[in-house]
C-alpha cells in the first residue's frame, strides 16, 4: 500500500526524474506556460508551487533552496523579483492545469500548465471582444416559408 508516498515515478531513475522536473519548472517559471502530459503535469505543479512558496519568503536560505532546483540565475531572480511579489495576495493554488486532448503520435494525453497571473494575459482578456455573429446583427429574424422536397418517384 502507498500509504503516506507522496510524488510519481514515471518509469525513470531517481536521477533521471529529478533531472525532468527541474527542467520542467525552469521553464514554467521562464515562460510562464509548458505543455507536457498529464501526469508529469500534476507532479509538476507540486514543485512549481514550492518554488513561488519559496520565492514569496524571499529570504537567503530560501533562494538558496530554490537554487537547487531551477536550472538558471536569470529564471531564479525572475522567480524572486517578479514572480514572487505578483503572488503576494494568493495562498497557493499558483498554476494551473488545462487538459489538452491525446497527442497526435502515440495518443498520450496532453495537459498545459500555466501560472494562474501570466503577465500577458490581462492585456489578452481586455483587449479581447466577442465578434458578434453574423446573423445575430441587430436584424429582427425573418420567418421563412420551409419548402418541402419533392417526393423521389
Amino acid at each position: 500500500m502507498r500509504h503516506g508516498v507522496a510524488g510519481v515515478k514515471l518509469g525513470r531513475s531517481t536521477a533521471h526524474r529529478r533531472a525532468l522536473f527541474r527542467n520542467l519548472v525552469t521553464a514554467l517559471l521562464e515562460h510562464e506556460v509548458v505543455r507536457t502530459t498529464d501526469a508529469k503535469a500534476k507532479e509538476l505543479r507540486r514543485w512549481a508551487d514550492r518554488m513561488i512558496t519559496l520565492g514569496k519568503q524571499g529570504t537567503l536560505h530560501a533562494r538558496r533552496r530554490a537554487a537547487t532546483v531551477v536550472r538558471r540565475r536569470s529564471v531564479l531572480k525572475k522567480l524572486f523579483d517578479e514572480l514572487a511579489p505578483r503572488f503576494d495576495g494568493r495562498a497557493g493554488g499558483y498554476t494551473r492545469v488545462v487538459k489538452l486532448g491525446m497527442r497526435r503520435g502515440d495518443a498520450a494525453a496532453l495537459s498545459l500548465v500555466e501560472l494562474v497571473e501570466r503577465a500577458g494575459a490581462e492585456k489578452e482578456k481586455a483587449g479581447q471582444k466577442k465578434p458578434q455573429r453574423r446573423r445575430d446583427r441587430g436584424k429582427p429574424k425573418q420567418a421563412e416559408p420551409r419548402r418541402r422536397r419533392a417526393a423521389a418517384g
